[in-house]
């Protein structure tokens, strides 16, 4: 069976859930990857056969999305010359996760494909989310349409939505607490975050930044250029997490049983849906509405959480089940 996983590389959480699935795929068949996108700074170890520029949104460094910088880098004629560049009908299961330009060739030459995505839990009208109006349901709805949706989200929410997957090299790790906070909040500056967070000298943050390219220690505060190793061993050892509204990071932070904030992107729908669903479990937000984080990320700080997340290991059973009920 030849196989086609087309992988979205805008934000590491696409990128960090395909490492874990692409040995599985490749067990029952013969892969081919693909992937769109220039945010992500977790890589692949396995050979890409198809990189495409795609459509990416491009993070800011104020707290949301860069729309200039995003507008910008997208291209509409490299786009549809994309789409005719991969043989889409020598494959006998092509598997999306949120990839617009095989979805759209797809789409166009009458190909079935399966999205296998956290987006995908979002065709549940169960899912939770805010009862605003917001373009970016429009861009959930239409970026990477699919034929067949299998999703991911932090809790079942119907009979096609799993639990998340989290990474082997996440399951493996040892949990500790020595008492400091990472960081991770892509779309913000550590030029912003650094001065804010020094207001809180009784502890430690470990901040990991887009936008720093050397590491370096201002007070309590650490800044790391991203590193997927080094944060990893950082949020097992941390008392807490501070991210963004994504989906891996705080699905990691809540398996590994760490405290968690969430600030939200600003003007991206799938992270405030992401907070929405947090806030309803019991997790504290800090929403784009908020111009001072000071005392939330005190009572961060200070307030201790207690809950427990049951992330069983599914994804062999979830990648069989779809190879053998969608493979031709």
């Amino acid at each position: 069976m030849k196989i086609l996983y087309a992988i979205q590389g805008t934000g590491n959480g696409h990128v960090s859930r395909a490492r874990e699935i692409i040995p599985l795929l490749q067990q029952h068949g013969d892969l081919d990857i693909l992937v769109s996108g220039t945010q992500a700074d977790v890589r692949l170890t396995q050979e890409v056969k198809y990189q495409l520029h795609g459509f990416s949104f491009i993070f800011g460094k104020k707290g949301g999305v860069d729309h200039y910088q995003t507008w910008k880098n997208m291209d509409l004629f490299r786009f549809r010359s994309d789409m005719k560049k991969v043989p889409l009908r020598d494959y006998n299961l092509i598997i999306n996760d949120f990839e617009p330009v095989t979805a759209w060739a797809c789409r166009s030459q009458g190909i079935e494909s399966i999205s296998l995505s956290h987006q995908a839990s979002f065709k549940s009208r169960r899912v939770p989310r805010p009862q605003t109006i917001d373009w970016g349901k429009l861009i959930l709805s239409h970026y990477a349409p699919t034929t067949h949706h299998i999703g991911f989200h932090f809790q079942r929410y119907d009979d096609f939505i799993f639990t998340p997957v989290i990474r082997s090299e996440i399951r493996e790790l040892n949990p500790t607490n020595l008492g400091h906070y990472t960081v991770y909040l892509p779309a913000i500056d550590d030029q912003h975050l650094v001065p804010l967070l020094q207001q809180i000298p009784q502890v430690r943050w470990e901040v990991f930044s887009k936008h720093a390219k050397n590491g370096y220690e201002k007070g309590n505060v650490t800044v790391h250029p991203v590193n997927n190793e080094l944060f990893n061993q950082s949020m097992a050892s941390a008392e807490g997490l501070l991210t963004g509204g994504g989906f891996e990071g705080p699905a990691e932070a809540l398996f590994l049983g760490k405290k968690l904030l969430v600030a939200p992107m600003r003007f991206q729908y799938e992270q405030q849906c992401n907070a929405y669903a947090l806030k309803k479990l019991g997790l504290p937000v800090i929403w784009g509405s908020n111009r001072n984080w000071l005392p939330a990320l005190k009572s961060f700080v200070d307030t201790p959480q207690r809950h427990q997340f049951n992330f069983p290991d599914e994804t062999a059973d979830i990648i069989a089940q779809v190879v053998n009920k969608y493979g031709r």
